[in-house]
């Protein structure tokens, strides 16, 4: 006869001890070291494009409450090893009221001056260099515009009769050199003309690449909008790198489709701003 002794390797103990040992790693993981991030609108065309999925680094700015994943931490502040992003920087942060999250780029750093007059930047009186772009074509699909999008109002057909959106680019390069595609959908738009406004220490001043559809930091929080500069702590990370895209025809009952909503040409596309070296 065999004697119990008390020690079950295969206990339901050591099974739960196990799964919160597991857990509590992938916690770790994604609060100190990096977490996937999906895009779900069109506010950071056309760098970012809805059903996009990024890698976002947690370390780059040091660690706050934002960092924490899931929204685990209370609202406090400080922050660990904290150094300010770069303007031109694509960051995740935890809206400051809602604590959603959202996706922008930093246009101010603390004390500078942010104005904006017919759709043009200006940062500390002088106007950001802007260069007016061809016209991007972007395949309409399953995810592009938007449910909620504003570019409809560009849907053309291709010379092979697919819809895409043919979208006008402004190109800017900020202070430092970086520079990025922006969207100018024309004037008219409510965020055309703001401020001026200086940056208050220990905040940063954000801004979505599709200037005239994006919530961000020109936008009331009554209006879904960031309300102003946004606390650093509020920061949680910086987008590095497109892991992959999909066009929204993937059916999760259907591993096929998985593959074939792919957007191959997106996945590693780099997300760290390129840098002018001859502006300063």
């Amino acid at each position: 006869m065999t004697k119990t002794t008390g020690k079950d390797d295969g206990s339901w103990g050591k099974l739960i001890r196990d799964i919160v040992v597991i857990l509590l790693l992938v916690l770790g993981i994604h609060s100190c070291v990096a977490k996937p991030f999906y895009i779900p609108s069109d506010s950071m065309m056309p760098v970012l494009r809805n059903g996009d999925r990024l890698v976002v680094s947690k370390y780059p700015y040091g660690w706050s409450y934002a960092s924490v994943s899931f929204h685990l931490a209370p609202k406090t502040a400080g922050r660990l090893f904290g150094k300010l992003p770069e303007r031109g920087d694509i960051v995740v942060l935890e809206h400051p009221v809602t604590r959603i999250d959202y996706i922008k780029r930093v246009i101010g750093l603390p004390g500078d001056t942010i104005e904006l007059k017919g759709g043009a930047l200006f940062i500390n009186g002088k106007p950001v260099k802007r260069e007016v772009q061809p016209m991007l074509g972007v395949p309409v699909d399953g995810n592009m515009p938007g449910a909620d999008s504003s570019l409809g109002r560009f849907l053309d057909r291709d010379a092979s009769g697919k819809d895409v959106l043919e979208l006008p680019i402004v190109r800017e390069t900020l202070p430092g050199g970086a520079t990025f595609d922006t969207i100018d959908m024309g004037p008219g738009y409510m965020t055309d003309d703001y401020g001026p406004e200086k940056v208050p220490a220990g905040h940063l001043f954000l801004m979505g690449d599709n200037r005239d559809g994006s919530a961000d930091s020109r936008v009331s929080v009554d209006r879904k909008g960031l309300g102003g500069p946004v606390p650093f702590d509020a920061i949680a990370g910086r987008a590095e790198i497109i892991s992959f895209s999909t066009d929204g025809t993937a059916e999760w009952y259907n591993p096929l489709s998985w593959f074939s909503a792919l957007r191959s040409n997106r996945a590693g596309t780099n997300l760290r701003p390129a840098h002018d070296a001859t502006v300063k």
